[in-house]
């Protein structure tokens, strides 16, 4: 009779075991299916916002955000396509296609911050090199940016590019689409801006930047390098994922 008890009794201890962990891996797979919910509603949320910003740029009758990008940049100075205090001794590299649409969110939600903190304040200055990857139109985009920072307005040319980015490989950037942007960005001598820009020395300076990105491993767009007391040479950093570290990496480069 004992035997018997035992035998039930741990039959019905190993049938409550049993229960329990098929209620934790039912409570697991919810969750994992919860997540992966959540993950996709993420994705195609920030599918729409990309697709409905580039969509409602690419207009180069109509462009925007010019007092913004004035406002942001105004008092810091420009040396070609070099933002901040020449003394600065941190150099923040940043390899970027003008087409990128992440280029275009870093643009408005990660560099301002950087802008502020550590350029504005002589603790580090911000290099733009082209990386072109899109397709074609981004070397006559960027070498556009190279002949405007050629005549001080440089990054202004990027920022108001960015802020009025079409859609990708849709064939806005033009012309027409440049020589705007060059206007809004206060390019003084549009003429002189337009033959530098379709120069050898320009669109050779396109080609070298893309193969400088490669060269340190960079395979996407926007990617950072620092170089600064606190770094071995030009170190690539890639793409932080936000503003805090990207301004920790330049603030590490100082030590």
């Amino acid at each position: 009779m004992s035997g018997s008890s035992d035998r039930e009794a741990r039959k019905e201890e190993r049938l409550r075991t049993e229960e329990a962990a098929e209620a934790q891996r039912r409570q697991q797979r919810i969750k994992l299916a919860s997540a992966i919910a959540f993950l996709a509603v993420a994705a195609v949320a920030i599918l729409i916002v990309v697709s409905q910003n580039q969509s409602s740029g690419g207009d180069s009758g109509n462009l925007q955000a010019v007092a913004e990008v004035e406002e942001e940049l105004q008092g810091i100075p420009q040396d070609g396509m070099v933002l901040g205090q020449p003394g600065a001794e941190v150099a923040a590299l940043e390899f970027a296609d003008l087409q990128c649409p992440v280029c275009k969110a870093y643009s408005e939600q990660v560099l301002p911050q950087i802008v502020e903190t550590q350029v504005r304040t002589g603790e580090a200055k911000l290099d733009f090199r082209a990386y072109t990857i899109i397709d074609a139109d981004s070397v006559p985009a960027a070498a556009a940016a190279i002949a405007a920072g050629e005549q001080g307005k440089g990054w202004n040319f990027v920022e108001i590019f960015y802020r009025n980015q079409g859609l990708e490989r849709s064939g806005y950037v033009t012309d027409d689409f440049l020589t705007a942007v060059a206007e809004a960005a206060g390019v003084p001598n549009l003429e002189k801006w337009d033959r530098t820009r379709k120069s050898k020395a320009v669109l050779a300076e396109v080609e070298d930047s893309t193969k400088e990105a490669q060269d340190l491993g960079f395979t996407g767009t926007p990617s950072f390098a620092v170089e600064g007391p606190g770094t071995n040479g030009l170190e690539a950093i890639g793409t932080p994922n936000s503003a805090g570290a990207l301004e920790a990496s330049i603030a590490a480069a100082t030590k």
